[in-house]
């Protein structure tokens, strides 16, 4: 049972970052649900909001390291297609979901 509600909490946060946070292409905004890394992006956020453990510096290192592969032939760090304002819209959500916990 536990699995199913964790589950859904994922669930619920990638829902959430794919509907406000977005990667910019060339003025181009794709919001995180239609490249489909909302969901990775929840599952490895997650476990900070459950321990209570949000820090930025790890956001960004998440965000570093989920490679995002462009044209089929090179990858880019989610970190560098984000900018700074999403970047900070995703702590906003991150904090106010790990509040009502």
């Amino acid at each position: 049972m536990a699995k199913t509600n964790t589950s859904e909490a994922i669930e619920k946060l990638a829902a959430e970052i794919g509907e406000n946070v977005y990667i910019d292409i060339a003025k181009w905004h794709l919001y995180l649900r239609e490249a489909h890394l909302h969901t990775p992006l929840a599952e490895r956020v997650y476990p900070m909001l459950q321990n209570n453990s949000l820090e930025e510096s790890k956001v960004l290192q998440i965000l570093s390291d989920i490679p995002v592969k462009i044209g089929g032939k090179r990858e880019i760090p989610l970190a560098d297609l984000i900018p700074t304002a999403s970047q900070v819209n995703l702590m906003d959500i991150l904090e106010e979901y790990q509040r009502k916990m």
